[in-house]
């Protein structure tokens, strides 16, 4: 460890890397709300808040968890990212929040697809957050058309394996070959509970 009369000890959420200061320094800039995604071992959280000098002020935040009601299994995938995002930028808007910048910090890299699907479910919920073309996540992705297809074909050639890797989903009565179809009818659904922007809101 470096030591000396000029060694200067460095901030202890630096140290932890939990804060990215010159990142935050360059938010702060913008005047905008910030929108946050972080991931736990089960869920995803979105959260938006406006910083503060005392601290940040926490508008919102949204857990996957609450995707369990619509019988949504997979938590803290692309999917589940983008429902929580949709789910928390009509919440946003609903308080008085039309616009957010996106914080990364050091909780993922750059090509990290989670929070990108997550702002992109912000964004067609009508809440203003940029994203750049190269960020965005392929919709296919998103609906989970990629774990369908290799959960066909697992049927289809060994079906023990089939059983053990989708075990979870077979469980609770979800058909992982169908996934694409289970996505779009829990999106129609957290449409109709939060208002989406096709309703004219």
């Amino acid at each position: 460890m470096a030591k000396g009369p000029k060694y200067i000890v460095k901030f202890r959420r630096l140290r932890e890397r939990r804060t990215n200061y010159r990142l935050r320094y360059n938010l702060l800039k913008s005047g905008k709300p910030l929108f946050t995604v972080r991931r736990s071992l089960r869920y995803i959280y979105v959260s938006i808040s406006k910083p503060k000098i005392g601290g940040d002020e926490t508008v919102l935040t949204v857990s996957s968890k609450i995707l369990s009601k619509y019988n949504f299994y997979g938590l803290k995938n692309t999917s589940a990212a983008y429902l929580t995002g949709y789910i928390a930028g009509r919440l946003a808007l609903q308080r008085g929040v039309n616009e957010a910048i996106v914080n990364l910090g050091y909780a993922w890299t750059k090509r990290a697809s989670i929070p990108f699907a997550a702002v992109m479910g912000a964004r067609d919920a009508g809440l203003n957050v940029p994203l750049g073309e190269e960020k965005e996540v392929d919709y296919s992705r998103i609906r989970g058309e990629h774990i369908a297809e290799y959960a066909k074909l697992l049927k289809e050639s060994d079906p023990e394996l089939y059983k053990r890797r989708f075990s979870k989903y077979i469980e609770k009565g979800i058909e992982p070959e169908k996934l694409p179809e289970l996505f779009d009818k829990v999106l129609e659904n957290v449409k109709k509970d939060y208002g989406g922007v096709e309703d004219g809101e």
